[in-house]
């Protein structure tokens, strides 16, 4: 039997690691489905030029970028609070552009902000636990510093990050605001 400050070493490694894998190979997988899914880059820039994100080309591929960037850095554990940081600015500007008009709940009809706050909140609770003993961030002590900061970075970096680029890019119609 493992002694109990060994188990529980390796029990909330694997608790991280499952976390980070989770969360990393569903928005890499959403990232990789912007360029060679369905409509594209072409169709998501289409789509982003509709709800006021524009130019829709860069767009697409920034949010495209960030999306595979952030969950393959969160997939090896790889400065996991910055990566964080990247999914809480994609989750922050989904929020604003799509989600807010729709209610809390994602089965409402256009999906709510449900989904979008829950992982935004799971990735700064990340940002402030780390990676955990199994990851690149542990192995090449990467990232050493205190969790107040990784919650810091994923948090704010993440928010102003969103928040920056709204201001640059969102120029929803007065069509589409309206309805």
């Amino acid at each position: 039997m493992l002694a109990t400050a060994t188990y529980h070493s390796w029990a909330i490694s694997l608790s991280l690691l499952l976390i980070r894998v989770a969360l990393g190979g569903m928005i890499a997988a959403h990232g990789l489905n912007k360029i060679f899914g369905g409509g594209k880059i072409a169709g998501t820039a289409g789509w982003f030029h509709s709800i006021g994100m524009r130019p829709g080309v860069p767009n697409a591929w920034a949010a495209a970028i960030t999306e595979v960037g952030a969950g393959l850095f969160l997939i090896l554990g790889l400065i996991t609070p910055v990566a964080c940081a990247g999914l809480v600015a994609l989750m922050v500007v989904a929020i604003i552009t799509v989600h807010r008009a729709n209610g809390f709940f994602v089965f409402n009809a256009g999906q709510g902000i449900e989904y979008c706050l829950i992982v935004a909140a799971i990735a700064i609770g990340l940002g402030g636990l780390g990676a955990g003993n199994w990851s690149l961030d542990h192995v090449a002590k990467i990232w050493t510093f205190q969790p107040w900061v990784g919650l810091v970075v994923a948090a704010g970096v993440g928010i102003g990050g969103a928040f920056l680029q709204l201001a640059a890019f969102f120029r929803p119609s007065k069509v589409a605001s309206e309805s």
